[in-house]
């Protein structure tokens, strides 16, 4: 069954703007390439159903992820039938991707909450699908099918629509600011951003590094600023209480729950935001820790 609901999965695609597209059938490389992805800064990530027994190693890799990063939102790519879709659902795929539109996988995700992105190629396509209940459209090839003069195309008639290319993505700030100046809710990128070369090299680090300028370019060409608001604040003791005690007060006084880490203490509520509580006074300097989008 699927960790996150379908609405936030929808709004972390729109947030984020990305959505990596990778697939490799052993599981310690995969369990990089998700690292590297999220370290980078995605909240969403798509392994493709396209190698025997990728069942098999897609259960495995939500599981480790759900431990290991438990913030990124797992879902599978490559889905042609409602059999396929029900076998990953059953695995705890939060989400569900096509390279065509299937009106039985429509049905089969919207009885079980998923978010259903199908490939749509035409003004057509994409009118179908959404009376299906799609939210986000996949069109692929992207570039084939149009590239960005096609979501302009179909944004002008169809405004509501919200349109994910797929397929002629560069990782390039000219390319990333075409697609959004066009109007796209996100993109998905596969080889051009998480290359067999780059896996075969070992350099899961500079997957992270591609993937993080490819979030930057979004942020820019969507006008956002590197800002994203306030991570944490951090707290000292002074001494004559520890930094234990301060914890349990804000327990105690607000319900937050408190988390010990080796140097520090962190209370939050559900909401955004949390304070560090450190254990010692090894400062008598506040910090405040910002959340940015690079």
């Amino acid at each position: 069954m699927a960790r996150f609901r379908r609405l936030d999965v929808l709004q972390a695609m729109m947030d984020s703007g990305l959505v990596p597209v990778f697939y490799h059938k052993d599981l310690d490389t995969a369990k990089k390439v998700a690292r590297a992805a999220a370290d980078g800064g995605v909240k969403v990530l798509e392994f493709t159903n396209r190698g025997d027994f990728a069942y098999q190693i897609f259960s495995a890799l939500i599981q480790w992820c759900e431990s290991e990063i438990p913030d990124l939102i797992l879902g599978i790519g490559s889905v042609v039938d409602p059999g396929t879709a029900s076998l990953y659902i059953n695995n705890g795929a939060n989400f569900i991707v096509g390279p065509i539109l299937n009106a039985e996988v429509a049905k089969t995700c919207n009885r079980r909450k998923i978010p259903y992105m199908p490939g749509c190629g035409s003004a057509s396509e994409v009118s179908q699908a959404e009376e299906y209940g799609v939210e986000i459209c996949k069109i692929f090839p992207g570039k084939e099918v149009g590239g960005a003069a096609f979501v302009k195309n179909i944004l002008g008639p169809m405004p509501w629509t919200l349109i994910m290319p797929t397929g002629g993505v560069e990782t390039t700030r000219e390319s990333i600011e075409g697609w959004f100046k066009a109007g796209v809710a996100c993109v998905g990128v596969g080889s051009n951003l998480i290359s067999k070369e780059l896996i075969g090299a070992g350099d899961f680090a500079a997957i992270a590094k591609k993937t993080a300028d490819v979030l930057t370019w979004i942020n820019e060409a969507r006008g956002r600023s590197v800002f994203a608001g306030i991570e944490h604040v951090g707290l000292y003791p002074d001494g004559r209480v520890s930094g234990k005690a301060i914890t349990q007060w804000y327990v105690d006084t607000f319900g937050f729950t408190g988390k010990e880490g080796a140097s520090s203490f962190f209370v939050s509520s559900s909401g955004p935001g949390r304070i560090e509580i450190m254990k010692g006074p090894d400062s008598d300097k506040p910090h405040i820790a910002i959340r940015v989008t690079n």
